[in-house]
Parts: C-alpha cells; sequence; structure tokens
C-alpha cells in the first residue's frame, strides 16, 4: 500500500540513464531559478516602505533613491556570478568557489550561510504567497498558518517527483506573474505620464504610530530590508549542472534574465507606488502590490491577476530553494561535512532526503513565525549577503592565482562585487541585528561547528576501516545461542539453522515464571534437536538484562570472539494480528544491537 502511494504521489522510478533527460533548457530553467529573485518584487520594495513608515509619509520619497541603489547592486551580483558560472561549470556555487579559494573554513561559513538562507526562502515565499491572497480574500486570515503548511506539502512533493516535472508545473504561474505585473507597470505609467489619477484612492497611513527621525539610520535599516530583493540570484550558480549543453552559457544567459526582469520589476512597482501615493498597510492585512494594483487598475481582472499570479509564483519561490538546498547539501555530503544519505539520488533522480529535510526545516519556521513575513524577514538576507562576499572574494583570489587570459577585468569586476556584498552585509547586520538577525549571525558559526564534527567523525571512522597496516584474525571463535521462550515449530526451525552455523550452539531460556520451566524441559527432551538448553533465572521478570549479562558471562568464560544471538519470530499475515502478540523480539533485537561483538539473527516462521 505505501509503494502504491508513493507511486501516485512521486511517480515511477526513473533509471539513472535518464539523468541526461531531466536538464533544462532555458525557457524551463529559468522558472526553476527565478521565482525566487523575482516573487521578492512582492515584499522587497514593501519591506523599504515598511521601514521608511515609521518617520512618517513623507519619508517614503526616499524609497526611490533606495532601490535604485539596490538596483545597482543586483546588477553587480548578477555579472560577478556570471563569471562565476564559468568558471565553475560544475556547480557547488559560493561553497566550492570559498573552499578553493580561501579555504575549507570559509567554504564552511558560505554553506552554512547558503543552507540558512534557503530555509527562510520556502519559510518567506509560502508566507508572502499566502499573504498574497488573504489580502484579496481577508476571511481566511485565521487560517493562515494551516494554509501556508497545505502549499509547502505541494511544493515539496512537486519536487520530488523531479526537476524536469517541477520546471513544467512551474512554468506557467512564473510567466504569467511577469505578465501581470508587466502590464500593471505599463498601464500605471499610461495613467501616469496621461495625467489620470488613480483608479481606487490610496488608503492614508493607517495606524499612525509615534514618528521616528529621517536619519541615516533608518534609510539604512530600509536598505537592508529592501535588500531581501536579491535573494536567489546566486542559486544558478549552485545549479549549472542542471542546463543543457552548453550549461554554462545557458546559466549565464538565464542569470542575465534574471537580473534585468527583476531590476524592471522593483523598479516599476516602487515609481507606481510613489506616484500614486501608496502607502504601506502598518497592520500588514493588504501587501503594497495589492493597493498599487488596485489604484492602477481598481478591482478589475489585473488587480485580480496580479494578486493570483503573485501567490502562485512566491509559493513556487520556494522552488528555487528547493533546486538549490540539496544539491549544496549534496556536495557537503560528499565532502565528508554533512550526512552522507543527502548524497543519495531517490526514485526521479532527484536528492529527495535533501527536499524532505528542508520542507521539515521550512514548516517549522512556518509555524513559530505563524506564517508572517513580516517576522520572517529580519533573519533574510544575512546569509545570502555572506555567501555573496565569500564568493566574489574567492573568485577575486582564483583569478590572481590563475592569470588566466583577461584576468584583470574579471578580478576587478568580482573585486567591486565582493567589496559591495561586504559593506551591505555590515550594514544588514547593524540594521536588523535587535530586530531578528542576531539569530542568524549565531546559528551560522554554529551550523560550521556542526559540519567540522561530522567530518571529525568520518574521517576518524575511515581511520579505523583502513586496511593499511591491518592483520586479519586466522580463527574466529564464536558460538551460536538460541533464544526460546517456548517449544513450537518456529523454535524448531530456529535450532535447525543455528546447529546448521554452529554445531555446538546452545539455547537459552530466561525464566520469568519458574512454574513454567518443567513442562518446558520435556517438550525440549523430545523437540530439542540435541542442543542444550540452559535455564537463566530472572527473579526481576526481566528478559533483556539478565540475557545480556549472560552473554557476556560466556564470551568471558569460553574465550569468544563472536556471539550469535538467534531469535525465533513467527510472521503473521495481518497487520493487526501483530496487535495481538507481544514485541519482545523487537525490544530484543534493539537492545542486543548496541553490545560489542554479538550478532543478532531472525529465523521467521511464516504462518498461514
Amino acid at each position: 500500500m505505501s509503494t502504491m502511494l508513493r507511486r501516485w504521489l512521486v511517480g515511477e522510478p526513473l533509471p539513472t540513464a535518464a539523468a541526461g533527460e531531466q536538464k533544462l533548457p532555458k525557457y524551463l530553467a529559468l522558472p526553476v531559478f527565478a521565482s525566487d529573485a523575482l516573487s521578492s518584487t512582492a515584499y522587497g520594495p514593501e519591506e523599504v516602505l515598511l521601514a521608511l513608515a515609521a518617520a512618517g509619509a513623507l519619508a517614503l520619497g526616499y524609497s526611490v533613491g533606495i532601490v535604485i541603489a539596490i538596483s545597482v547592486l543586483i546588477a553587480i551580483v548578477t555579472f560577478s556570478y556570471r563569471q562565476t558560472v564559468y568558471a565553475y561549470p560544475s556547480g557547488g556555487g559560493s561553497y566550492i568557489v570559498a573552499k578553493d579559494n580561501l579555504g575549507v573554513l570559509p567554504g564552511l561559513f558560505a554553506a552554512s550561510a547558503l543552507l540558512i538562507d534557503y530555509v527562510l526562502t520556502v519559510a518567506v515565499s509560502i508566507a508572502a504567497g499566502v499573504a498574497a491572497i488573504l489580502s484579496a480574500y481577508p476571511a481566511l486570515l485565521e487560517a493562515r498558518v494551516g494554509i501556508c503548511l497545505a502549499v509547502l506539502a505541494l511544493v515539496v512533493m512537486a519536487n520530488l517527483r523531479g526537476v524536469r516535472e517541477s520546471g513544467l508545473a512551474f512554468a506557467l504561474p512564473t510567466y504569467l506573474f511577469i505578465a501581470s505585473f508587466t502590464v500593471m507597470i505599463v498601464v500605471g505609467a499610461v495613467r501616469a505620464f496621461a495625467g489620470l489619477p488613480p483608479v481606487v484612492h490610496p488608503a492614508p497611513l493607517h495606524p499612525e504610530g509615534p514618528l521616528a527621525a529621517v536619519s541615516i539610520f533608518l534609510i539604512l535599516r530600509a536598505f537592508a530590508s529592501g535588500c531581501s530583493s536579491m535573494t536567489g540570484l546566486e542559486t544558478v550558480s549552485n545549479g549549472v549542472p542542471v542546463f543543457r549543453p552548453p550549461e554554462s552559457r545557458n546559466a549565464a544567459i538565464t542569470m542575465v534574465t534574471i537580473g534585468g526582469t527583476l531590476i524592471f520589476l522593483i523598479m516599476g512597482l516602487t515609481l507606481l507606488a510613489r506616484h500614486f501615493g501608496v502607502n504601506p498597510d502598518l497592520t500588514l492585512r493588504e501587501t503594497v502590490a495589492s493597493r498599487v494594483a488596485e489604484a492602477v487598475a481598481g478591482r478589475s481582472w489585473i488587480y485580480y491577476a496580479v494578486q493570483w499570479t503573485t501567490m502562485l509564483v512566491l509559493v513556487i519561490a520556494a522552488n528555487s530553494a528547493f533546486a538549490g538546498f540539496p544539491r549544496l547539501a549534496a556536495v557537503l555530503g560528499g565532502d565528508g561535512f554533512a550526512p552522507r544519505q543527502l548524497r543519495n539520488l531517490g526514485d526521479r533522480l532527484v536528492f529527495a532526503n535533501g527536499i524532505l529535510l528542508l520542507g521539515i526545516l521550512a514548516g517549522v519556521l512556518l509555524v513559530i513565525f505563524r506564517g508572517e513575513t513580516t517576522r520572517l524577514i529580519p533573519l533574510y538576507a544575512v546569509g545570502v549577503f555572506l555567501s555573496f562576499t565569500l564568493s566574489q572574494a574567492g573568485m577575486v583570489r582564483r583569478w590572481f592565482r590563475l592569470r588566466t587570459r583577461g584576468w584583470q577585468v574579471a578580478a576587478v569586476v568580482n573585486g567591486i562585487g565582493a567589496i559591495t556584498t561586504g559593506l551591505v552585509l555590515v550594514v544588514i547586520v547593524v540594521a536588523k541585528f535587535i530586530h531578528g538577525a542576531w539569530a542568524v549571525v549565531v546559528l551560522i558559526p554554529l551550523l560550521v561547528l556542526a559540519f567540522r564534527k561530522v567530518h571529525a567523525h568520518y574521517d576518524a571512522l575511515s581511520r579505523q576501516l583502513t586496511l593499511a597496516g591491518y592483520t586479519p584474525r586466522r580463527v574466529l571463535r564464536h558460538q551460536a545461542l538460541v533464544l526460546v521462550g517456548g517449544v513450537h515449530r518456529g523454535v524448531v526451525e530456529a535450532l535447525i539453522y543455528a546447529r546448521a552455523i554452529d554445531p555446538d550452539c546452545e539455547a537459552v531460556f530466561v525464566e520469568i515464571d519458574p512454574a513454567e520451566t518443567p513442562a518446558l524441559r520435556t517438550k525440549w527432551a523430545e523437540w530439542g534437536q540435541g542442543v542444550p538448553l540452559t535455564v537463566v533465572p530472572s527473579p526481576w521478570r526481566s528478559l533483556t538484562g539478565p540475557l545480556i549479562q549472560y552473554i557476556a558471562t560466556v564470551r568471558q568464560e569460553r574465550g569468544l570472539d563472536m556471539v550469535t544471538v538467534v531469535i525465533p519470530e513467527f510472521a503473521t499475515t495481518r497487520w493487526w494480528h501483530r496487535l495481538l502478540h507481544n514485541q519482545s523480539g523487537l525490544v530484543l533485537k534493539w537492545r542486543l544491537m548496541f553490545q560489542r561483538n554479538v550478532v543478532v539473527t531472525n529465523v521467521r516462521y511464516w504462518v498461514k
């Protein structure tokens, strides 16, 4: 039943040879990798306005200058990462670049920052997507968290079905989002140049609170909040191998397309908001994008198209993280810094364990922060700008080390990117520290420490398993012990098996009730297959304690290297039949698993 359900949800397994067929053309790769960056249009400019609103409506005029600065930064990062895509066609992004050029520790910091940012990307994207719909249907506000988790489950399932299928599923919503915002911006620009008033006059800034002075710190805080628009730009560099050949060229074209489209969307939305006097809703019941669409077109089809496509693209924006997180986790697993299971390809040739892990972590965040975008945003962007800075600094070091053709220009481009993103990182940490960024600042080094602990374990294991200098034992002193709780067909079958692996095997009966022992001895004389029976008293009615003690005594007294404990079991044909029998065999297996030099073997007797 579980296999059938899995096939229905995820699909039939794909052979390894089909991996090449899963590579994406540019038109499918763009929605897979762009949804995170483009969807930030829905909340990036709004975060700028919300930060400035602390100084009143007049301070909102600074938003245009701030978004222009963010757009310049987007252009710098886009062209810097374009060079990374060509330099590292195998993918890996910031982690690989930093590790290869700056060392293992900077690489781990870049990886930690990116992994945290990917988790936040999923949580923020889904929360913002649900918020877009709640703006149009406020009656659903009470079900916010439940809707967020349901949407998350759908995105996880879509990604488990494979890269190509997720690309096909998410292509249309992404292109519809770009189209709807473009229509809104064009219609708004026409109305602005024609001198027409807004269709719906914007609501005043409400509720009015105690005003703060317009200070450099306030502007920097608004800039730091708006930099959340840049998350997702690095995802293409992590997934270069997903593109069709020539991989690097197609990835570079896709990255430039994403950067240019993002600048157009956030600038268009911000300029329309300022022209029509749109204020942010401090109660968070309606988004800025919703108010701008209403001012431009009223509650027409354009408004609902913007709201629905915004919701869809914000939901699938999580898909960019699902494209990046599992691949980065797999690379870390291959290097021994993360559990090796993260390297395993699932039935659909995707890193299924990484996808499930990301879904669980994002779900926990959505529950903790009740699906509210504004509570999650302060945690956002710290990690991505740290990875930006380390990656670009690593590229500068690479150009100086290799000195390939045109390296001077390339080093200047990446150097500008490293300096700019480094300064922005400082601004974000300072401006957002008390609002939640401190948690990410603390979490990143803790994650690095965890990576190093995992690596130390794998190193120690490798040293102990190596065959260098190893001399195998010539003779293994071994005995099989058959655990019996009665005499029946299953026990007889287990005795036959035990004698096959050890002619001198022994049966052990843990005596819980002494009154049962005489009857058991009588049956044993007839059916015991000539195997000696040892009765181990258990005055405290424990099964595992006396048995473990007896095994230790046998090993010591007889000088055994290994003991095999044979446990007879009978297997039932119905799941509910198991509920009618005790699970002592299961408990014994669990306890004996942790005993040194003890092997546990189950011999099942299948009942009809």
